[in-house]
């Protein structure tokens, strides 16, 4: 039939450790570490990544470039992003298990869309060692998706390239692109599913775009939350999301009304590009 098949979700952020913090943290201390004082925006721009790919995005940013030549009177080089991984592995995988609690609504969300008879995918920007840490922690609270996977499988071709989301399209057996919903809350997460021709939603509330914890955004006054969640959904769309939610209650509702654009001969992406246009 012409409707979703199935659902892959991001991690960190939006299905579990609201704000995305366990990564951005290290990444934060690591820099500073070697003597380079980057920002919590800095960190977070490339969320989504492979991590080692992050560092790389990190190290390439103008300010910390200039910053590093500065220090170390040379460009950054391949070893140093190695050396900077190598460093930020052992320091996230040992705090990795405080933040896999899940996001408010994402439990009974999945709930609610395998009742639909919707198949639960998931890729993330870890790797197979971080998601060991991950995924028996958030299973032991209350969320398992059907399948996850990591760059590891994909050559570390992990976002924005499709490939993470097609391996999940094979193992669910989920028949078209344009009846899968990818659901993430950074950029990186828009991009591929962009790439992979799926219909790309981000989630604003918990999201790293946002970058509040749950504390903070709960002591925003009513209009700091607008502006906020505004702000939030206006990067999401700039870079190509179809649609966004505030938070994962909103989701079930949404596939309904996607249900009825593919009925009326609608594909991923349209939306994305009239809003550019």
């Amino acid at each position: 039939m012409n409707k979703i098949e199935g659902v892959i979700f991001d991690w960190a952020g939006t299905t579990v450790d609201f704000g995305c913090f366990a990564p951005v943290h290290v990444f934060v201390d690591i820099f500073k570490d070697a003597g380079i004082d980057v920002t919590m925006e800095e960190a977070r721009a490339p969320m989504g990544l492979l991590k080692i790919d992050h560092i790389r995005a990190m190290l390439s940013m103008s300010r910390i470039s200039k910053l590093w030549e500065e220090k170390y009177g040379r460009a950054f080089t391949e070893q140093d992003v190695e050396t900077f991984y190598n460093k930020f592995e052992p320091a996230l995988l040992a705090s990795l298990a405080e933040y896999t609690d899940p996001i408010p609504e994402i439990i009974e969300t999945v709930q609610e869309l395998r009742k639909q008879g919707l198949k639960i995918g998931s890729t993330t920007g870890y790797t197979d060692k971080m998601m060991d840490i991950v995924v028996p922690n958030a299973k032991r609270n209350g969320y398992s998706p059907d399948f996850y996977l990591t760059p590891d499988a994909t050559n570390s071709l992990g976002r924005p390239y499709p490939y993470m989301i097609y391996r999940n399209m094979e193992r669910l057996k989920l028949s078209a692109s344009w009846k899968v919903v990818k659901v993430g809350d950074t950029i990186s997460d828009i991009e591929e599913g962009k790439n992979a021709g799926v219909w790309s939603v981000g989630v604003i509330i918990g999201s790293s775009e946002m970058g509040l914890s749950l504390d903070e955004f709960n002591t925003l006054s009513l209009s700091d939350k607008e502006r906020a969640i505004s702000k939030t959904e206006l990067s999401f769309m700039k870079n190509g999301a179809d649609f966004t939610i505030r938070s994962m209650g909103e989701l079930p509702a949404l596939i309904k009304e996607i249900n009825e654009r593919i009925a009326e001969g609608e594909r991923p992406n349209a939306r994305a590009l009239s809003i550019k246009a």
